[in-house]
């Protein structure tokens, strides 16, 4: 086990009505003399009544606010750089994100963006530069998925060069989060399904590691696995099961506030592979993920055979076949089995990518996207990827 420093600030509002809470929270966290963004998508927060509730408690509080929505899936630099330039002009002094991972995403990197002296924020999301300084950022979660709403990391997409990158600093960790799964009973069955694996995969991204000596981690990896599997199916039968949405609900912020990856390096193969997929192709990303890591474990079964066989068993109960290797493939089958009944895609040409015209193009992205002279950055530690290993990647997932 490596050696590791861990902190957590975000204050975690979780259970039935907190919602109702907000407004005391925005008045702890930014007080009555600033000035709030609420940020949010497009009419779902209508449609449920929280944006005319985040609204009213505002100024019940006395917070003064401005309002900028239109956040879409994997969000895009255009809309933080608009967000970056009202905050200015407006004195923004603090940032509420009402919404799912996107919105959120969205949100830290306004919060990023606007002080003056971390310059432009792209250049921020390339260079990887620690913030001198950031808004604070809150959230009210609508979809869980992506973890954002304790992470420290953001992901954007700059349509203009068609790059995806991710960045994280710990000044981005929201100051609070409410999650109150009762908003989630009409998510309808393909954003359940994506936020399942979007989940799923930020707990792969840890647990297919290369340091040894982690039996804490490795535990709680294949326990939060176990339980997303086993609750996700269940409201494929009941999408209004409040306890299995509780459940998946912490599952997705444990997925990803880093406790599951103490100690160990961590991987994000996948994770950068299927940025190119939905930065090109515009697909949900737990989608393309979907389709992304089974091809990947295949890919690196010839290597890693021991740990996919402690996953196959330990998550999904597979007997110990004659060797590791047999063991891993029929965990890998199971992998693919869930993801069918949860409905997702499996295969490139069920996600939309209609041939591998852009799989060479694509690949070469994902490993010179923060490269400064040309040079390929691989992706990933439990197997280091170049373009060529993830063309094959692409390839596999094609078949």
């Amino acid at each position: 086990m490596e050696n590791f420093v861990y902190g957590n600030r975000t204050l975690w509002i979780f259970g039935r009505g907190t919602q109702s809470r907000l407004g005391e929270f925005v008045e702890r966290f930014a007080g009555t003399r600033g000035k709030v963004l609420l940020h949010f998508g497009g009419n779902s927060i209508r449609r449920s009544g929280l944006y005319e509730l985040a609204k009213t408690q505002l100024r019940e509080r006395g917070v003064a606010f401005v309002e900028l929505g239109g956040v879409v899936p994997n969000p895009r630099l255009a809309l933080v750089r608009e967000g970056v330039e009202l905050c200015r002009r407006e004195g923004v002094t603090f940032i509420l994100a009402v919404g799912g991972g996107s919105v959120i995403d969205s949100a830290k990197a306004i919060a990023a963006g606007v002080p003056e002296e971390n310059g432009d924020v792209w250049e921020t999301f390339v260079s990887r530069r620690p913030l001198k300084r950031a808004l604070d950022v809150a959230t009210v979660l609508t979809i869980p998925a992506t973890g954002s709403e304790m992470s420290p990391n953001t992901v954007i997409t700059d349509e203009a060069s068609g790059y995806k990158l991710g960045y994280g600093d710990e000044k981005l960790r929201p100051v609070f989060s409410i999650v109150n799964p009762e908003l989630f009973f009409t998510l309808p069955p393909n954003q359940i399904a994506n936020g399942v694996s979007d989940m799923m995969s930020h707990i792969f991204e840890r647990y297919f590691s290369n340091t040894p000596h982690c039996e804490i981690t490795d535990g709680l990896c294949e326990s939060v696995l176990r339980t997303i599997v086993r609750n996700a199916l269940a409201l494929r039968e009941n999408p209004r099961d409040y306890d299995a949405w509780a459940e998946i609900g912490f599952a997705g912020t444990i997925a990803h506030n880093n406790l599951l990856g103490l100690g160990r390096e961590q991987d994000w193969a996948c994770h950068g592979m299927e940025h190119e997929i939905s930065a090109v192709y515009d697909v949900a990303h737990g989608a393309g993920l979907a389709v992304v890591t089974p091809a990947w474990m295949r890919y690196v079964l010839p290597e890693k055979s021991a740990k996919l066989a402690q996953f196959a068993r330990n998550v999904f109960g597979v007997p110990a076949g004659a060797d590791d290797a047999a063991t891993a493939r029929a965990g890998i089958d199971a992998l693919v089995a869930f993801y069918e009944k949860m409905g997702l895609p499996v295969t490139m040409r069920a996600l939309g990518v209609p041939d591998d015209s852009r799989f060479e193009e694509m690949a070469k992205k994902a490993v010179l996207g923060r490269s400064r002279d040309g040079r390929e950055i691989p992706q990933g530690n439990f197997r280091r990827l170049y373009s060529r290993d993830i063309v094959a990647i692409y390839r596999l997932a094609a078949e």
